[in-house]
């Protein structure tokens, strides 16, 4: 049982990735084939359009959350995904920021997943007189467009990108983890779960593989995609796959440095001894005592 942030986060985008992916045998497609990776971008992309235009403050909106995460509708919208063509555009169903995550657990059992960002440029640039931090300006993940869910309006809670993960076994506390980034966040947690039960990897191996982000979707903010946006792959995809992908309509651009920032600690439920792993692709660490 994967956990994540309600609306007006992003964290159940992830989720609805994940319950796509549900729908294929992913084990047998193979970690880094173009199969995988196309059948997981194009659920990124169905997951994106959603989060666009339903993503929002509950407190102002009726959001259908049990609809969004519901295996029935995953499995509808898995429907529209082509295994040999990339969609330009998908609509929604129904109808680069500076970010910290840490997590740590104790003798007890007690685990903790925690991310902090005040969003783009460390913040707003203003600190209350006397109290030392510097106030967010995530303001600007609000919509300026009339009747969106999330049009901007006193009181309301715009849309947020930092979601903090949870998973437990059989009811029991399994794994804490999070992978900074942005947008990168849900489909960075859905790839770090399927490569812990898919394919078979470790803690640790499950955030150095290498990963694939896609960029372009239609976005909470207005935006909306139409080109079937962009599939970066970081080095260590074969480059028979890359060809491959290319002749499914898929765009490759290069890229480095957005692949997100994984740190996780996971609980073995018969010894309760703890493994703790942490990435190299930004400064954190695992530590012990």
């Amino acid at each position: 049982d994967v956990w994540e942030l309600p609306p007006n986060g992003q964290g159940i985008a992830a989720l609805q990735i994940l319950n796509i992916l549900e729908n294929y045998d992913i084990q047998d497609m193979g970690y880094g084939s173009e199969q995988y990776i196309h059948t997981f971008v194009e659920a990124k992309k169905l997951a994106f359009e959603d989060r666009a235009k339903y993503y929002a403050d509950p407190n102002f909106n009726n959001i259908p959350v049990a609809q969004l995460i519901s295996k029935h509708y995953a499995k509808k919208r898995s429907l529209l995904i082509d295994s040999n063509k990339a969609a330009k555009r998908f609509d929604a169903g129904l109808n680069d920021g500076d970010t910290v995550y840490l997590t740590t657990a104790d003798k007890e059992g007690n685990m903790v997943s925690l991310i902090q960002s005040n969003y783009r440029g460390m913040g707003s640039g203003m600190t209350p007189t006397g109290l030392g931090f510097v106030l967010q300006d995530r303001g600007e993940l609000f919509s300026l467009e009339p009747g969106h869910n999330n049009v901007y309006a006193p009181n309301k809670r715009p849309f947020h990108t930092i979601i903090p993960a949870f998973v437990t076994r059989n009811g029991q506390p399994w794994l804490s983890f999070g992978v900074m980034g942005g947008g990168t966040q849900p489909q960075m947690h859905a790839q770090i779960i399927t490569n812990l039960i898919d394919f078979g990897m470790n803690l640790q191996e499950a955030g150095d593989a290498p990963r694939m982000l896609h960029s372009g979707s239609s976005q909470p903010t207005g935006t909306k995609m139409s080109d079937s946006g962009k599939v970066h792959l970081e080095s260590g995809f074969a480059p028979h796959v890359r060809r491959n992908l290319i002749q499914k309509g898929h765009i490759l651009q290069d890229s480095v440095g957005n692949y997100g920032g994984y740190q996780a600690i996971m609980r073995d439920l018969e010894t309760g001894v703890y493994f703790g792993a942490s990435e190299s692709r930004k400064d954190g660490q695992a530590a012990g005592y």
